[in-house]
């Protein structure tokens, strides 16, 4: 009897101690995700937001104060004529009547997505498509609810919701030639939107952006049959896939803007003053009859202009000049907001982000916010207009916590809680929804009034919490140190939970490196994967994993992040290797053994570092890795780099030109269908190494873009990375 019990309790001693190990499965699987409320829409009214029901078959309505739902807005169930049973997202028209809702989803690029869009009209429950001509793209509501504007096959259009009549706007749109009312795919990717046309706030104009990308060069890959998904017609010939990318000191598209009046369809050309090479980055709603707003960028993005333009006479007035040294960050023309009588603009002119009341004709009233912090992102006002609601770092540059402040610049603090705040408010501002983290605590989102106070907790991710309780792992700590040229640098780690300070440990850096790329957070974003998962789970077989965000990197201000300006890799790498001198120092790191990694811009700078002259690293893996800025796309490099014409030196500080002091075993991943940093990157940089007779290793993706994901990829993709990892770090 006794060596029975004995034998079941060591059997359930084993489970315990097995079920406290994190599987790679469980990573890649996103087994510890935490739980959001994601799909809050705002509500007009202020007092109540829409969001899809767990089963997505419905939209419902709560309120921010109860948190009840009140009502039913749509249901797949209560519908006339047309059945639908699923949908993903939807929009509700500007008068509360109609919604929009999409059926289906097919991505074209990170951004952009055709689908199968329906009409459901709440008065008569009726439910039709929005176009029977094939799927749409982009679709919004006109300002009076009456009409909804739509893009197909790089054509702009719109259906008057009266008669259903559906108007074709533009005729001359064609694939890799001219688009109307969306960007191109170096737009999409590099401006970060998918929109590129407005209505007049009196529904009866609206103005887009036509591209003309004919003489921009083709870059062309191939797709063969694969797996997940299978492509039967490439079985025995792979199929070409050919698109506009124009890169770094190439021809960029023509841009222009144009206008329609809805009810005559006659079309106007708006006279934008614009560089022959310039970007034209927003066209945006604004207050006023016949009016829209357009941002026009010069190609080396240093200047940036704000032009109020009138549909009907095709006449613009310049509202606002930003002017910079070196560049002009998207987060200038990321939170523009025309439509009030007063707008506000991001600016890094003083040498950090800040915020600036304009009135309406373009005079700035005031300066909001001042010192030595950055704001992240601005949210809007209070109804009358007098309290401007925000967020920043101030106090910690790994920190974000939510501001109000009135337009003489008093501001008050509304979430206290040390870590990252998230909100999300209401219009008119008067309740927002925090969500809330820090290293060790997963997101808990809180109902907050105008004044911060908590309202109701929506999520504590108390089931997150007791599950990383139960795992076997050590606390995440976040350290500092300097460099050897005074450069203080932060950093997080990750220790096994069994940390034995007598012991030399291996270790593991992980970063991205990017310009204003932030990796170092005290929340819970932090890792490869969030929560520090996969680190915790490497922890666990015996490594230390540690990132460190060098200069470039951003919340520090304008002139850490741009101290990388025309030299990207160079500094960038010198303070990984200046990282891993650092941990190698420490009593308990084994410094001949260090690895670091990285994916895209991470992945280049892994290369950059492992070949930085000073042999600190043992291996390293570069994933979707630019080895040379002459192969990437004109907007990003040339923000950060000018052309290679301009600045051929700046362009050699590259792998492709470093490669001969390349030390350490290196792994290279890359997919062949990478849109966005194409597999040339790797396959010049592989026959640089080759006939040098460099030995390293390659690992490539059938069909796979930048991401590098579908059916069991993600899987076979970090069990390379951690075989890699064993092989060469352990003793």
């Amino acid at each position: 009897m006794f060596r029975i019990a004995s034998f079941f309790l060591i059997l359930a001693l084993s489970l315990s101690a097995s079920a406290q190990q994190i599987s790679l499965e469980a990573v890649v699987l996103y087994r510890y995700y935490p739980d959001r409320i994601d799909g809050l829409n705002p509500m007009d009214d202020g007092e109540h937001y829409s969001r899809i029901s767990d089963a997505n078959d419905a939209i419902l309505k709560c309120s921010y104060k109860t948190g009840d739902n009140v009502e039913t807005i749509f249901s797949v169930r209560d519908t006339n004529d047309e059945k639908i049973n699923y949908f993903r997202d939807y929009i509700i028209s500007p008068d509360g009547n109609k919604i929009l809702l999409e059926t289906t989803h097919n991505p074209i690029y990170r951004r952009s997505f055709t689908s199968q869009w329906y009409v459901y009209d709440r008065n008569d429950k009726s439910l039709r498509k929005l176009s029977s001509g094939g799927d749409q793209e982009v679709p919004s509501f006109s300002p009076d609810s009456k009409k909804i504007a739509f893009v197909r096959k790089n054509n702009l259009f719109f259906v008057d919701l009266n008669s259903w009549e559906e108007v074709q706007i533009t005729t001359d749109g064609r694939f890799n030639f001219i688009i109307n009312g969306k960007p191109d795919w170096v737009y999409e990717e590099e401006f970060e939107y998918n929109k590129a046309y407005a209505f007049t706030a009196d529904s009866k104009m609206i103005a887009w952006m036509r591209t003309d990308e004919t003489n921009v060069k083709t870059f062309a890959f191939q797709y063969y049959m694969g797996e997940a998904p299978q492509m039967g017609d490439n079985q025995l010939y792979p199929s070409n896939y050919e698109y506009k990318y124009p890169k770094a000191g190439e021809e960029n598209a023509k841009v222009m803007v144009l206008s329609c009046d809805l009810e005559t369809q006659r079309i106007q050309t708006i006279n934008v003053p614009l560089d022959d090479d310039g970007f034209i980055p927003r066209v945006l709603p604004m207050a006023g009859k016949d009016k829209v707003a357009v941002v026009t960028l010069n190609r080396h993005q240093n200047r940036c202009d704000v032009y109020e333009a009138n549909t009907r006479n095709g006449q613009t007035r310049l509202l606002v000049r930003e002017e910079a040294q070196n560049y002009i960050e998207t987060s200038f023309y990321n939170h523009m907001d025309f439509t009030g009588g007063q707008f506000v603009l991001l600016s890094e002119r003083d040498g950090f982000r800040h915020l600036y009341l304009y009135n309406q004709d373009g005079t700035m009233a005031s300066q909001l916010t001042k010192g030595e912090f950055v704001v992240n992102d601005y949210y809007g006002t209070d109804t009358k207009g007098k309290l401007f609601f925000y967020s920043s770092n101030e106090g910690s540059p790994l920190e974000q916590y939510v501001y109000c402040v009135d337009a003489k610049g008093k501001k008050r603090m509304l979430t206290k809680e040390k870590g990252t705040h998230e909100p999300e408010f209401s219009k008119g501002c008067k309740y927002f929804i925090d969500v809330f983290s820090d290293i060790n605590t997963p997101y808990v989102t809180t109902l907050r009034d105008a004044d911060g106070e908590v309202v109701r907790v929506l999520e504590d991710n108390k089931r997150l919490k007791e599950e990383y309780a139960e795992l076997n792992i050590g606390k995440p700590e976040i350290f500092s140190f300097k460099t050897s040229e005074g450069v203080e640098l932060n950093g997080w780690m990750v220790r096994p939970a069994d940390f034995d300070p007598a012991k030399k440990y291996p270790v593991i850096m992980y970063q991205y490196s990017g310009p204003g790329d932030q990796q170092v957070h005290n929340s819970w974003e932090n890792g490869n994967a969030g929560g520090l998962i996969w680190e915790h789970r490497l922890a666990q077989k015996g490594y230390i994993v540690a990132c460190v965000d060098g200069r470039g990197t951003g919340g520090r201000g304008r002139d850490f992040q741009q101290s990388t300006y025309l030299t990207l890799g160079d500094k960038e790498s010198k303070d990984q290797v200046e990282a891993a001198l650092y941990l190698g120092s420490l009593p308990f790191v084994d410094k001949e053994r260090i690895a670091i990694w990285g994916w895209s811009f991470g992945g280049f700078n892994t290369i950059m570092s492992m070949c930085e002259g000073r042999p600190v690293f043992c291996c390293g893996v570069a994933v979707a890795p630019v080895t040379d800025w002459r192969y990437y796309d004109s907007a990003y490099t040339e923000r950060y780099m000018r052309t290679p014409q301009e600045n051929p030196s700046g362009y050699d500080i590259s792998p492709m030109h470093r490669y001969q002091k390349l030390n350490g075993h290196l792994l290279i991943c890359h997919g062949l269908a990478d849109d966005n940093v194409h597999y040339q990157n790797v396959a010049e940089l592989s026959e640089k190494l080759v006939q040098s007779n460099i030995q390293f290793e390659m690992q490539v993706y059938t069909n796979r873009n930048h991401g590098i994901y579908g059916g069991n990829t993600r899987r076979h993709l970090f069990t390379r990375i951690e075989n890699f990892f064993d092989k060469y770090l352990r003793p």
